[in-house]
């Protein structure tokens, strides 16, 4: 996560478009569905403190994803985006307009064309974006609604999501021996709920608690909030038979959202990449894919889903450190 974060906007009115070049210390298909699924374009879109909220998104060559932009005092900014052209992990277009809660296009304000793609780099992805304007006008007036700071903002939050989401998971496991834990997500209580079950269980946290500002800083990502640095990045406890509860808290200021049903998964971690993509396969079988299973960034083959019970899943191999 300390890699240089490159970011190149340009404004080109000889030919009314805007030129955007942004990397992203992550994985193509991670930053891809970053892009294209509502769930997780709501956790980062829109600028603090404003955030997104979709309506009904259908990503599809024809489909479209109406969305808000909702304010600090709940107003809402509707947004209509209509995709025409997909190619998977590689490239998209579509036409970005204003509209009302119906996703009828508001004709007053400017629409612009959005052409996207994406450049696989092994373990950074790179994103080029242009945005084509009707008119030298319309271009003028996005850039004076301050289209440039939203935007950067925006991408801010993505990789904050992304460093809080994923930065314990780059730490080697000590062995291959196979575990299984189950982790839970709390809208800032993870302390509180722990301290809970240690009383309970009368165990000891496994390396104390670790908390957001225990991330270590990159210079082009802004800094964690004061409020949420206390927060719980992560803490284990083990409780019966050997069983670890896993947690940390799901901050709103990072677009996060916490409800009952979403907030524990069970986490396997097996002994072979083989198994690893077995469980995953037979498990998933007509429920819901989060995260398919992949080659991670931070070292981990890893995959998240919902089973056709509604049970939430994750899988989680990576090679223990030789010699152990």
């Amino acid at each position: 996560m300390n890699k240089a974060i490159l970011f190149n906007f340009n404004v080109d009115k000889e030919n009314n478009q805007i030129k955007v070049e942004r990397s992203f210390n992550a994985p193509i298909d991670l930053v891809w569905a970053a892009w294209t699924e509502a769930d997780i374009l709501d956790q980062w879109w829109a600028p603090k403190p404003w955030v997104a909220q979709t309506k009904s998104m259908d990503f599809r060559e024809d489909g479209h994803w109406l969305y808000a932009m909702v304010g600090p005092e709940k107003e809402k900014h509707w947004a209509r985006v209509d995709y025409i052209k997909i190619i998977p992990e590689k490239y998209f277009s579509a036409y970005d307009s204003f509209c009302d809660a119906e996703g009828n296009p508001n004709s007053s304000l400017p629409r612009n064309k959005w052409e996207n793609n994406f450049t696989d780099r092994i373990d950074e992805t790179l994103v080029n974006v242009v945005l084509s304007f009707d008119t030298l006008e319309d271009l003028e007036k996005i850039i004076a609604m301050g289209f440039k700071e939203g935007f950067a903002a925006g991408l801010e939050n993505l990789d904050q999501y992304i460093a809080s989401q994923f930065y314990l998971r780059k730490q080697n496991k000590p062995n291959n021996k196979a575990k299984v834990s189950t982790y839970l997500n709390f809208p800032g209580k993870t302390e509180e709920a722990f301290h809970f079950y240690k009383s309970v269980f009368k165990t000891d946290f496994i390396n104390g608690i670790q908390r957001f500002d225990d991330i270590p800083p990159a210079s082009q990502q802004p800094p964690v909030a004061e409020n949420v640095k206390k927060m719980v990045l992560h803490v284990e406890l083990p409780i019966l038979g050997g069983h670890i509860l896993m947690g940390t808290d799901a901050p709103k200021e990072f677009g996060m959202s916490v409800n009952y049903g979403n907030n524990m998964h069970i986490n396997l971690e097996p002994e072979s990449r083989a198994e690893a993509e077995r469980l995953f396969n037979e498990l998933s079988k007509e429920g819901k894919i989060e995260m398919p299973i992949q080659d991670m960034f931070w070292g981990a083959y890893f995959g998240s889903f919902t089973d056709k019970y509604g049970i939430n899943w994750m899988v989680n191999y990576q090679e223990g450190r030789t010699g152990q």
